[in-house]
């Protein structure tokens, strides 16, 4: 039996990695946890942490690093240790990054980051298009969301780097090529077209 992988997604709001994290677990059959999904689900109880989340993602923040560190432990708690599994948006801070490297090690659970590239220009027409299309709470506050970005998750990217587990994949192309491209990097079956 292959030794379990954990694949977690990275990168700026609206680069795609939920859509990528979704492709995968589809063309693997690995569970996905989405912090997002998480959070969204949270949002909507009618309980002091479900109002305080509601009013941090209206205004675009992140939530605490041990609160999305308590939600990434218990799904990573979950998993047997033959089973491969894809974390989406737990790892935007760096306390989380480094939560994330420790807890795998300790486990010694096999792990890769994919990071997908995007330029900001990119990030304001998808997350526009975005709002207009789902109308996401957290879409109207774009800018504050790239900020946090710079000041939270970039720092995480390049610890995730240094730690020789980065993946980087241009996000700028169709979400076919970019599934394709993430499975040929993570050394996955690449699925072929029948003609």
């Amino acid at each position: 039996m292959s030794e379990a992988r954990t694949i977690f997604f990275l990168g700026k709001p609206g680069c795609g990695k939920g859509t990528q994290a979704k492709l995968l677990a589809e063309a693997t059959g690995w569970p996905m946890f989405s912090s997002g999904k998480l959070f969204r689900l949270l949002e909507q109880e009618d309980t002091p942490v479900g109002r305080k989340l509601k009013k941090e993602l209206a205004d675009g923040l992140l939530s605490p690093h041990w609160f999305a560190m308590y939600l990434y432990l218990k799904s990573l708690f979950s998993i047997p240790n033959e089973t491969s599994a894809i974390f989406d948006g737990f790892n935007r801070k760096i306390r989380e990054a480094e939560l994330i490297i420790e807890s795998l090690q300790w486990l010694n659970r096999s792990f890769s980051i994919v990071h997908i590239a995007i330029s900001d220009e990119e990030v304001h027409r998808r997350i526009d298009d975005r709002r207009q299309a789902e109308g996401r709470s957290d879409d109207h506050v774009v800018g504050e969301r790239l900020e946090e970005y710079y000041e939270h998750t970039a720092p995480a990217i390049e610890l995730f780097r240094n730690a020789g587990v980065l993946i980087e994949i241009d996000g700028e192309r169709t979400p076919e090529v970019i599934a394709k491209d993430i499975r040929t990097a993570l050394n996955l079956p690449v699925q072929t077209e029948v003609a």
